[in-house]
């Protein structure tokens, strides 16, 4: 299912002891479990033979990590705007942590006290879309979930609340592009392991 168009590819950061307990991990720079520097290098298999004009990678430890053991961390450029959603008060905490002391909430709608609105990732998401319309062919990048969800959101015209609907498993590998022309915007896989 290749295009003629330029393509995005997507990779989540491998597993952390906090991804695989489910505590948001926004600006907390942990590294990958063994499990996630395996799951890392495996992405290498499934992007032989590939070219990217652009290497680019949330400055984390877990992304460009994640970058460098599938094999392109020489290339890789680390982008600030990539960064993880900053979860402020939320940060190490889980979600059913948070809902008990704060029934209701949702990330995408809420955002988090002392952190990010899904407006206030958006506008960074924008800012990359911006930059990848000025390159003349595919792009890959390392990041993490919530980002990485808004970031499709916006791809698409959505809303950064949009970004709730697109899950997103620890070293999945996920594909943006076009479909007829530059001006359809499409995700054309998505959250492939």
């Amino acid at each position: 299912m290749s295009s003629v168009y330029p393509e995005i590819y997507l990779v989540r950061h491998g597993e952390t002891e906090w991804s695989l307990s489910g505590r948001h991990t926004g600006r907390t720079d942990i590294p990958l479990t063994a499990k996630g520097e395996e799951a890392a290098r495996a992405v290498a298999d499934r992007l032989k033979g590939l070219t990217f004009q652009a290497i680019w990678s949330s400055p984390s430890q877990r992304a460009f990590d994640t970058c460098r053991l599938a094999g392109f961390g020489e290339r890789a450029v680390k982008k600030p705007d990539l960064q993880e959603w900053d979860y402020g008060a939320y940060e190490g905490v889980t979600t059913k942590e948070i809902l008990s002391r704060r029934p209701g909430w949702q990330l995408f709608r809420d955002g988090c006290p002392q952190g990010e609105t899904a407006a206030d990732v958006g506008a960074r998401a924008d800012a990359i879309v911006a930059e990848l319309r000025a390159v003349a062919g595919n792009v890959l990048i390392f990041s993490s979930s919530h980002f990485l969800r808004v970031f499709a959101a916006r791809w698409v015209g959505l809303p950064p609340q949009g970004g709730e609907h697109f899950v997103l498993d620890t070293a999945s590998l996920s594909i943006l592009g076009y479909e007829h022309d530059l001006t359809e915007p499409v995700i054309r896989r998505w959250n492939q392991k």
